[in-house]
């Protein structure tokens, strides 16, 4: 039996991962490294920034036989950012939030972005307050997704068995980290950034299913207990 939900961010409640991505891709081509936007979403999408940069480094090194420039990690942060303006909720993330905590009681944001970006983000999108209290970084523990630690840090701040909690996650590395906490994951399409094929790779992960939309997942919140979503 599910007792709580806990969303991931990025991707999910709000839309930044697309214009994060055009960021970045923009700068590190600049730096000489090329990723098609489906790889990119493959290799990179739910890193913690720690391990992020570190697989950028390996590949700047791979590609140029030499160390990333000091300000390499500055320059990517610079361009992430450039765009921040145009931060926009999913549509319905608001509702699916509402809905999530009137079904369970338990509610809870576990992100990879560092906490200060974190919080911002659901502020400017108006989340927060109905995401709070429990809204987590992975500055908070030792390893970021893929690792489990921090749905296993905020199970254990809701008080909740992480084997009754459902993860809803856009990124193959945030999936792996729920079914590593020995959570429930669904896989969330409704980003800006989902590609053709990237529902699969969300169930290749370990997705027990994928939601297109938060109709799709409201509706499946009403139902749980009746069915199981296809």
């Amino acid at each position: 039996m599910i007792e709580a939900v806990i969303f991931d961010c990025d991707g999910v409640l709000v839309d930044s991962e697309v214009l994060a991505i055009r960021g970045e891709r923009g700068a590190l081509l600049d730096l000489g490294l090329t990723y098609s936007p489906q790889e990119y979403v493959e290799k990179f999408v739910g890193l913690h920034d720690g391990a992020f940069f570190e697989q950028l480094r390996a590949d700047y090194v791979a590609k140029h036989q030499c160390d990333a420039p000091a300000d390499f990690e500055e320059t990517i942060l610079a361009s992430r950012g450039r765009e921040r303006h145009l931060l926009q909720p999913i549509e319905g993330a608001d509702r699916a939030l509402s809905a999530a905590r009137d079904r369970f009681g338990h509610l809870g944001v576990a992100s990879s972005s560092r906490a200060h970006f974190l919080k911002s983000k659901l502020e400017r999108t108006s989340l927060y307050d109905l995401a709070a209290p429990h809204v987590y970084s992975a500055d908070l523990v030792a390893q970021g997704k893929p690792a489990p630690d921090i749905f296993l840090y905020t199970a254990e701040k809701m008080n909740v068995d992480p084997a009754k909690c459902l993860v809803l996650e856009d990124s193959a590395n945030g999936v792996r980290a729920a079914r590593a906490a020995g959570m429930t994951a669904w896989g969330f399409l409704g980003g800006g950034h989902c590609y053709d094929g990237h529902g699969d790779r969300l169930i290749d992960a370990g997705a027990v299913t994928t939601i297109d939309n938060f109709t799709r997942f409201v509706t499946a919140l009403d139902a749980m207990g009746e069915a199981t979503p296809a």
